[in-house]
């Protein structure tokens, strides 16, 4: 039975430890590539003095998984792994994390940096920033042209996956 590969949740979560899960005893195993992101203390040039992330369950698993077959089919990876939090996050909490294994650098390099444009750029998340001016729901996707054009996606954020 394969592994989960992607889990969206409020708890934190221990890189070390997902890595291991990741890797298991697989001796194929010969680059692991990871990307931590955090919660920042500014947007948009506003202060935030926290954030609020919502999803809509089950879509947005699926959306992420079809993502993981896409890295899947583009690049020579043995397995992929993505969490993301959600509910109530404070400046320097972990948010997400996108880990991928492969026999050799190169391929893990170029599957999680595809993985990550898609996630700031079509993952679908939402966000409610508390700042000074007062509460402000915004679309958690990010339209990144670049980004979306390197790897043939979507740049309007109208086409979730």
């Amino acid at each position: 039975m394969s592994q989960p590969r992607v889990f969206i949740q409020t708890q934190d979560f221990d890189l070390q430890t997902e890595i291991a899960a990741l890797r298991g005893q697989d001796a194929r195993v010969g680059a692991v590539c990871s990307f931590i992101g955090t919660v920042r203390d500014r947007n948009d040039g506003s202060a935030v003095a926290s954030m609020e992330l919502e999803h809509y369950p089950g879509m947005t698993e699926k959306a992420i998984e079809s993502m993981i077959d896409e890295a899947h089919r583009r690049f020579d990876i043995l397995g992929a792994r993505v969490i993301h939090r959600v509910g109530l996050l404070q400046p320097l909490d972990q948010i997400m994390m996108v880990a991928v294994v492969s026999a050799h650098r190169g391929e893990s390099f170029q599957a999680c940096e595809f993985l990550m444009d898609y996630l700031k750029t079509q993952a679908p998340f939402w966000k409610k920033e508390d700042t000074p001016q007062g509460a402000r729901w915004v679309d958690a996707r990010v339209t990144d042209d670049k980004a979306a054009q390197r790897w043939g996606l979507a740049s309007d954020n109208s086409a979730v996956r």
